[in-house]
């Protein structure tokens, strides 16, 4: 250890500390429930979210992640008899996290079955198609309309014409996506597109993979008498704990999440074609909008000095959070940083601001800084990388609430200004 002050050691056994360790570097293949329907930006293992739960919680208690994302989360809380609640800035990520925890009846599987047997028929350059006039005005068609990308465009527009058919909005929203999900196997960072026959046959084999994992998720929940409960917000998490939808939630017994990562690039809200020109299909075709820039997401521009308004913004979400939460509570947190030697300092700094104090495993007393990091070589967004770099490596942090914020007048002020912004994005025209 480096620290100059006693380490706030957690007790924990030694099973408990080498599932988390090897749930943070587990490196196989997302898979299980409905962890595939949708391949987030950044999500973390499956087996790391697993572990953190079971070893911080007991089944009935609450999970909160305030940066859900695909939800992740949310899924493994579910399966593991946990409650849920999960909040994101970004209409997409409620999209896809809403639709990965529905757990779906045997009557909207067989319905679900019979439209994914029948989807392919309806992708043919020959038949008509709904062209979504509205999103086009609004620039979501963007970079679709080239020669080589127009008829997966024109395949897409069709299978959706398929979903909004269905009888339920709950159908309907798996189906997109499903079609969201083939989507971006077709079109995002590929060198080489599909072919329109190609995307017929994905599209029915990703429909085939996704109802089995809707199965499985349900077969996990179903062998709980009380269902566990899942609440997903689209919303800032500043200003949070004055959410009046919230207020008869038990305080979280564990807060798990990745939040964005300062000074990296991550394309959250985007797919990238030909090259690195973006376009906003996602929310197209999940049927929500978007409008806003990068640095909404990722809760500043890395390219600012010092990254002064990411760090304010840290503040902000996160004394929120801890507000919400009392001193039984766990925070974990996957971060990666473009450069840990003054990030990292700086992180735990705005950490300790909002209330928490850091906490370490007994088993990592002699590794590197006492933390638990993991190497991500081969993340996309890391194009420019050759090896490692500190952009690929990630460190799981480990904190304990022991106090509340003190809100500062600038401090406040800045809360209200994330609060105003915690809405829907702008619909307007994108850049």
């Amino acid at each position: 250890m480096t620290e100059a002050k006693t380490p706030n050691w957690l007790d924990l056994t030694e099973a408990a500390q080498t599932a988390l360790i090897d749930g943070a570097r587990d490196a196989r293949p997302v898979s299980g429930l409905s962890h595939n329907f949708y391949r987030y930006p950044a999500r973390f293992s499956p087996a790391f979210v697993r572990a953190a739960i079971e070893t911080f919680t007991s089944p009935g208690d609450t999970i909160l992640d305030p940066y859900v994302g695909g939800g992740t989360s949310l899924v493994e809380a579910m399966a593991l008899g946990r409650h849920g609640v999960g909040i994101d800035i970004s209409q997409l990520a409620e999209f896809v996290a809403t639709v990965k925890t529905t757990v779906l009846d045997e009557a909207e599987i067989a319905a679900l079955e019979k439209w994914a047997g029948s989807v392919g028929d309806a992708v043919c350059q020959n038949k008509p198609t709904i062209h979504f006039a509205d999103y086009e005005e609004r620039g979501y068609y963007r970079h679709l309309d080239d020669p080589s990308r127009w008829r997966l465009r024109r395949a897409i527009e069709q299978a959706l014409g398929t979903a909004i058919s269905l009888s339920s909005p709950r159908l309907e929203a798996f189906a997109r996506c499903v079609i969201l999900r083939t989507g971006q196997w077709a079109l995002d960072s590929r060198r080489k597109l599909p072919s329109v026959s190609d995307f017929r046959a994905m599209l029915g084999e990703m429909a085939g993979q996704m109802i089995a994992g809707a199965q499985e998720l349900s077969d996990a929940t179903g062998r709980y008498s009380t269902p566990p409960s899942i609440r997903i917000i689209n919303r800032s998490a500043a200003g949070l704990e004055g959410d009046d939808a919230l207020s008869s939630m038990a305080s979280p017994k564990l807060v798990v999440t990745s939040p964005p990562y300062p000074g990296v690039h991550v394309l959250y809200h985007r797919w990238q074609v030909d090259g690195r020109k973006e376009t906003a299909a996602p929310f197209w075709i999940a049927n929500k909008l978007d409008g806003a820039g990068l640095s909404y997401y990722t809760m500043g521009d890395r390219k600012n000095p010092e990254l002064r308004t990411y760090f304010e913004n840290l503040l902000a979400t996160t004394s929120s959070i801890v507000r919400l939460c009392d001193t039984g509570t766990t925070v974990v947190q996957m971060v990666a940083f473009s450069d840990p030697t003054w990030q990292l300092p700086k992180y735990l700094e705005v950490m300790e601001e909002a209330g928490l104090q850091e906490a370490f495993l007994p088993a990592l007393a002699d590794d590197r800084d006492g933390r638990l990091w993991r190497s991500v070589p081969n993340r996309r967004w890391y194009a420019y990388q050759r090896g490692e770099t500190p952009g690929s490596q990630e460190v799981v942090l480990i904190h304990r609430v022991v106090g509340k914020a003190v809100t500062q007048p600038a401090q406040r002020d800045h809360l209200r200004r994330s609060h105003h912004l915690q809405g829907h994005p702008s619909p307007g025209s994108l850049e």
